[in-house]
């Protein structure tokens, strides 16, 4: 039962988000400070998402086969590389190396 509870919290959670975002006024939202931060908030988030699950098990930091595959990632688009290529270095780096390490 309390499963539901927490589904329905979240639903009306979720609505009451949504009706907030659109009660703001025009006007707000188009101060630059504000344009500015949303365009600059879902690349903080990404980013702090991508380096929690990279570099966290519960409660300890590891460096494991996520964080190579990251790195290969990364020079990846150093080099400008087509995302899917980006991508394709990531998984393969990341395989490699858990395949080497057991």
């Amino acid at each position: 039962m309390t499963i539901w509870i927490a589904i329905g919290v979240t639903a009306v959670g979720c609505y009451v988000v949504k009706l907030t975002g659109l009660l703001v006024p025009a006007g707000v939202l188009e101060r630059p400070l504000v344009r500015r931060l949303a365009a600059l908030l879902p690349v903080a988030l990404l980013a702090a998402l991508t380096a929690q699950q990279t570099f966290a098990d519960g409660r300890l930091l590891v460096v494991d086969a996520k964080a190579a595959g990251l790195a290969a990632a990364a020079v990846a688009l150093l080099l400008r590389a087509p995302f899917l290529l980006v991508v394709g270095a990531a998984v393969v780096v990341t395989a490699g190396v858990r395949a080497m390490t057991g």
